[in-house]
């Protein structure tokens, strides 16, 4: 099965038909990046600005920077069972006193939301339909790095956004765990996890009958 055919199959009218249509053959593929601060943040891996949005996230008219190969997307994953992740995104190559200021002056963005999204382009570099969100997460915190450099090379600076996905936060109670002890931490009257360590170990638990 091509790969087309396996999205057009998952996606039960999720991606739109005629992305997908548009990814079985020769498709220019925009991904965007769109940060809930204030005022918002709206990157897309290429060049130029665009006019693009998230469907009942971005009002009309709202522009997508183009960030060209600087920017770096990080492999996603979409985690279940309260597990968490941590990702990077990353602007390379900026001057020093630039991403100096951009750090002075950028605005909050711990516990803002963070989506990823996608959708093809026409022959003219215009969205072809609204953007597909693709990824959510939260942002943690902004960091910057200085990469060495040799010879006559000019200095430049890498800024990053670390951004974290799924339930669990290093400001959250940790609801994974599932054991009696922990779960009466959280709950002290909740005896639903009085019996993990007993169904560990393979003990087929009696069901009532009504």
């Amino acid at each position: 099965m091509a790969w087309q055919d396996l999205i057009g199959s998952y996606s039960v009218d999720y991606v739109p038909q005629e992305v997908v249509d548009r990814m079985g053959s020769s498709h220019i593929l925009g991904i965007f990046f769109r940060l809930d601060s204030d005022p918002g943040l709206h990157i897309w891996a290429g060049v130029n600005d665009i006019p693009a949005g998230f469907d009942s996230l971005d009002e009309d008219g709202t522009v997508y920077l183009g960030g060209g190969r600087l920017l770096n997307i990080p492999t996603l994953e979409v985690l279940v069972n309260g597990q968490s992740s941590s990702v990077e995104f990353g602007l390379s190559g900026i001057d020093p006193d630039t991403a100096a200021n951009v750090l002075d002056t950028m605005p909050d963005v711990r516990g803002k939301d963070l989506k990823i999204g996608f959708t093809t382009l026409d022959d003219y570099y215009q969205p072809t339909t609204p953007i597909v969100a693709l990824w959510t997460g939260t942002a943690s915190h902004p960091t910057e790095s200085m990469p060495p450099v040799s010879g006559t090379d000019n200095p430049t600076t890498t800024l990053t956004l670390a951004v974290v996905s799924g339930s669990n936060t290093r400001s959250r109670a940790s609801l994974v765990l599932w054991s009696g002890p922990h779960q009466k931490a959280i709950y002290p009257t909740d005896k639903f996890c009085d019996g993990t360590a007993r169904l560990a170990r393979g003990v087929a638990p009696a069901w009532p009958n009504y």
